[in-house]
């Protein structure tokens, strides 16, 4: 806790505060850790059956399969999410299944169903992206730096 917090708190309060830290119980990190990278690593697994999938049975050049991948990713991830299912994989895994695209999907999805009473305009519409907006403004503000990056260094070419 900062000093200037623990400053303010009474002496009751500071002890109290000693006594919550010693009953929390440990975070198992490790497990933690295993449980994001298996489930990830599943997520791309996944991804790389269908890219696969696109260019060998749909015949997709490779530099295009990764269009159609990515769209039903998020498509399975949304009918996951309207079932129950992803959010259940998400407590579970944690991170594992945050980072990638699914987990972006869920959260806008998780969003339109939690507010879909209040309409299509100020419920879904307005509470969508919420929680996913910030994902998408330093989306944009990392791929504005990389881009100006790239012009005024003329990396690769």
């Amino acid at each position: 806790m900062a000093s200037k917090t623990k400053q303010k708190l009474t002496w009751t309060q500071q002890e109290y505060q000693v006594l919550a830290k010693k009953k929390e119980p440990s975070r198992p990190v490790l497990k933690n850790c295993l449980r994001a990278f298996f489930v990830g690593g599943i997520i791309c697994v996944i991804g790389q059956g269908l890219t696969e999938m696109f260019i060998h049975a749909f015949g997709f050049p490779a530099e295009k399969a990764g269009n159609p991948t990515v769209a039903v990713l998020i498509l399975l991830s949304v009918i996951l999410t309207c079932f129950g299912l992803y959010d259940k994989l998400a407590q579970w895994a944690g991170a594992g299944s945050a980072v990638p695209v699914t987990g972006f999907a869920n959260s806008m999805c998780s969003a339109a169903l939690e507010h879909k009473s209040e309409g299509f305009v100020l419920g879904v519409g307005g509470n969508m992206f919420k929680l996913a907006g910030s994902v998408i403004v330093f989306g944009i503000v990392a791929a504005f730096v990389v881009g100006l990056v790239h012009l005024i260094f003329n990396i690769g070419g």
